[in-house]
């Protein structure tokens, strides 16, 4: 586990495994990107390893899609560098991304096409499909995201929820070693959800990498194995979801019979307890979990089940993100992960420059 704390107090506890020793499909090094006066990502060191389901997390305006877009190469980093599968972004895409499927910022589709022409119009521009291939492969991808039977709807007669999963099916139409979904589960009913929740599951388990950008916490800890939490352009806090949730609360939940008895015997051996619901809490900021359970047996006290508790990822990511969180929200400022409008900006400035 990894952990900076450039913005954010870090989390406290004992370090696991740390993901750099691990190989990794994507990496960034010091990336920043600024657009005028905008820092919309400062110095982000992301690592991403191979068959993880990795959430980015982070509230809107925190850089997101921004560090996404510089890993797939759709934008240019102020400084630092990106690597994909291996190749230097944005110099090796034309390697790297035929084995990447992406869903960013929304899917873009022919409004007055089928969802299913729509979709065989992407499979006959993916250089790893043959003309046999198509028709199949595209098949295959509306029956993976339930939408066989609206595929020969007009794109533009497509719910936001429909449109999403016509996106995650082009992303999806041929074996990918990494998928970057951008907010997947965007406009979807509780079913849909269930149905992403289902295809990430699935692509995990076939050994495909995962990158998946969401503000929903549910959605991260239902999904992924690990987490990178992003704030105000900065990653504070990455590393196995497990390993972030355990270091966060450092207390272990101990179920007896005898818990009055249990607390006065630990404060007794100056070890801070507490009475919880079918036994007691213990800190275990300085004391380890073995010691407890050496007090509680030393002193005639019946346990009948010992279990770390953990911290949830709202509580986590609150404490991760509320240095600065207020001043963010009370800014006038437009979201930078709703970035379009820098990216258009910026592309404005080069094209000008080009012209002189």
């Amino acid at each position: 586990m990894t952990i900076s704390t450039h913005t954010a107090p870090a989390v406290g506890g004992p370090t696991g495994s740390s993901i750099a020793d691990a190989p990794l499909a994507a990496r960034t090094r010091g990336l920043r990107k600024v657009y005028r006066n905008t820092v919309a990502v400062d110095h982000v060191d992301l690592d991403v390893p191979e068959g993880a389901v990795l959430g980015m997390l982070g509230p809107n305006g925190s850089g997101k899609t921004t560090t996404i877009r510089m890993l797939l190469g759709l934008v240019s980093p102020t400084a630092g560098t990106a690597s994909l599968l291996g190749q230097e972004m944005p110099g090796g895409a034309a390697r790297a991304l035929p084995r990447v499927g992406a869903l960013v910022e929304g899917p873009g589709f022919h409004p007055f096409l089928s969802g299913r022409e729509n979709l065989r119009r992407s499979a006959a521009a993916e250089p790893l499909l043959t003309a046999g291939q198509i028709s199949g492969a595209v098949e295959d991808a509306l029956q993976r995201v339930s939408l066989a039977e609206a595929a020969d709807r007009k794109y533009r007669g497509y719910s936001l929820g429909m449109k999403q999963r016509l996106g995650l099916a082009s992303a999806l139409l041929v074996p990918r070693e990494l998928v970057v979904l951008d907010e997947p589960t965007n406009g979807l009913d509780p079913a849909g959800t269930r149905e992403v929740r289902k295809v990430i599951a699935e692509l995990h388990g076939a050994g495909s990498t995962v990158l998946v950008s969401s503000h929903l916490l549910a959605e991260v800890e239902a999904t992924c194995t690990h987490v990178a939490v992003l704030h105000q352009g900065t990653v504070v806090a990455q590393g196995e979801l497990a390993d972030l949730l355990e270091a966060g609360n450092p207390t272990l939940l101990v179920s007896t019979p005898d818990a009055e008895q249990s607390v006065e015997s630990l404060r007794d051996n100056r070890i801070p307890a507490q009475l919880a619901p079918g036994g007691v809490r213990v800190d275990l900021s300085a004391v380890s979990q073995p010691e407890v359970l050496r007090t509680l047996v030393r002193a005639g006290i019946d346990v009948y089940e010992a279990r770390r508790e953990r911290t949830g990822l709202e509580e986590l990511f609150a404490r991760l993100t509320e240095n600065g969180l207020n001043d963010t929200e009370a800014a006038d400022e437009p979201e930078i992960a709703d970035d379009v409008w820098l990216d258009r900006l910026d592309a404005g400035q080069a094209a000008k420059q080009e012209a002189r």
